[in-house]
């Protein structure tokens, strides 16, 4: 950053500074010009008083030079004594002077010259005096020029010193923002970049890395929870699948083998459903955009409802086709999981009931006519391996993470699953889903 200043402001300067002298320049041409108009003049007023004298006085060195409109030279200063006429023509017609920078002159000095001519008389007898001065080179004022020259890397210097400190100042706090972030690890996740009282960029970045930490604790917080109850919910089969086989081979003669094989395949079997819970949720977390296309929610209830037989009697209500825009075995899992939870808890009977909304939704309701849920416990539900109180959500059969994936699916759809009362008021749960129509 401070390099890009310091080639802007060199480049600038310098520009400012061409500038400068070519004013300079300027102003010493026009200062010029108006003294040899002076000395022109003078030399007019003694040929029209008739005091013309040949050499004309110059003390102090003038270039002055006086001819008659056939070239012939009448009188000049000592510096121009035997030297050709100046070569330049009169003035334009009804003026009585001419100037201008004009080259290839014979007078001492340079080459190029500053010339005044002024017309004395009219017609035949007119007389021209030219006065002349060698025109001003590149740096006509040395002090102001030299000025201006030093003034370059002064500039750019300036520029490059206050670029740096202006941008060390801005940065100071990132370098701080970087040491922290080098030190936090996963095991002080609590830990916070420091955030700089200005409310600017830097400021808004801190605060956007303290954020981010936040989710990231909450997540790792999230992660360890879940490792903890995995291994809880696995310990619990696994358990029991060694004491079956351990009671087996303590007495092989006395087992009864049909049994115990029966006891591990329900074991077997819990352990599988967890595992394919959890494979469910990894997938999910892992590749939200999955395929999506037209799904008729009414024809997935009917096929989950008839694809294996439940221990309650399951009603679907539904006026036609529902058409929402989503992964078809996504939404499959989504019912089947509120179906399964509905089965487990409902005391005879489970009502699923399907319908569009205006503007564009798709609501589907799943209610039991069980014991229903405490309003303080129905968001409890919808967490990972959650465990109320009451005996209705004591395990009968579930992995515990049912409704978490119920809900991750209807969120990944930009929909909601809510559990709430029964609009009868008679007691059991009632979960609604709400997803954008197709």
């Amino acid at each position: 950053m401070t390099v890009t200043a310091v080639l802007i402001a060199l480049v600038l300067s310098s520009a400012l500074c061409a500038v400068l002298l070519a004013l300079i320049q300027r102003d010493a041409a026009n200062q010029t010009v108006k003294e040899l108009a002076r000395e022109g003049r003078v030399v007019a007023a003694s040929m029209n008083t008739g005091r013309l004298t040949d050499p004309i006085p110059a003390p102090d060195g003038e270039l002055l030079q006086v001819a008659d409109r056939r070239g012939r030279i009448i009188a000049a200063s000592p510096l121009m004594q035997d030297r050709a006429r100046v070569p330049i023509r009169p003035p334009p017609r009804d003026e009585d002077r001419r100037d201008g920078h004009f080259c290839g002159i014979d007078a001492p000095g340079g080459r190029c010259f500053l010339v005044v001519e002024y017309q004395v008389g009219l017609g035949a007898p007119a007389k021209f005096v030219y006065s002349l001065a060698p025109a001003p080179g590149p740096l006509p004022r040395p002090l102001a020029a030299s000025l201006v020259l030093i003034s370059i890397p002064f500039i750019t210097g300036l520029a490059g010193y206050g670029t740096w400190l202006a941008a060390s100042r801005t940065l100071r706090p990132v370098d701080g923002i970087r040491r922290e972030l080098d030190e936090i690890t996963a095991t002080d996740l609590e830990r916070r970049v420091p955030v700089p009282p200005r409310r600017d960029e830097v400021g808004l970045l801190a605060e956007s890395v303290n954020a981010t930490l936040d989710r990231l604790e909450q997540a790792v917080a999230r992660q360890r929870g879940f490792v903890s109850d995995v291994s809880h919910e696995l310990r619990s089969p696994l358990t029991a699948l060694r004491m079956e086989l351990e009671l087996a081979l303590s007495a092989p003669d006395e087992a009864d083998l049909p049994e115990t094989l029966q006891a591990v395949l329900i074991n077997a079997e819990r352990l599988s459903a967890v595992v394919d819970d959890l494979l469910a949720l990894t997938r999910l977390e892992a590749d939200p955009n999955f395929t999506r296309e037209p799904v008729d929610l009414t024809e997935i209830t009917d096929e989950e409802v008839l694809r294996r037989p439940r221990r309650t009697q399951v009603t679907v209500l539904s006026e036609g086709p529902v058409t929402v825009h989503g992964g078809r075995s996504e939404l499959a899992r989504l019912v089947t999981n509120l179906l399964d939870n509905a089965d487990r808890h409902a005391a005879s009977e489970v009502t699923v009931i399907l319908r569009a909304e205006p503007p564009d939704t798709a609501v589907v309701e799943v209610i039991d006519d069980g014991t229903g849920i405490p309003p303080e416990d129905r968001e409890r539900v919808f967490e990972r391996f959650a465990r109320l109180a009451e005996g209705r959500h004591r395990d009968a059969g579930g992995t515990g993470l049912g409704l978490a994936i119920a809900r991750d699916i209807a969120e990944a759809h930009r929909g909601s699953l809510i559990l709430t009362d029964r609009i009868d008021g008679v007691p059991g749960a009632r979960f609604v889903l709400r997803l954008p129509g197709g």
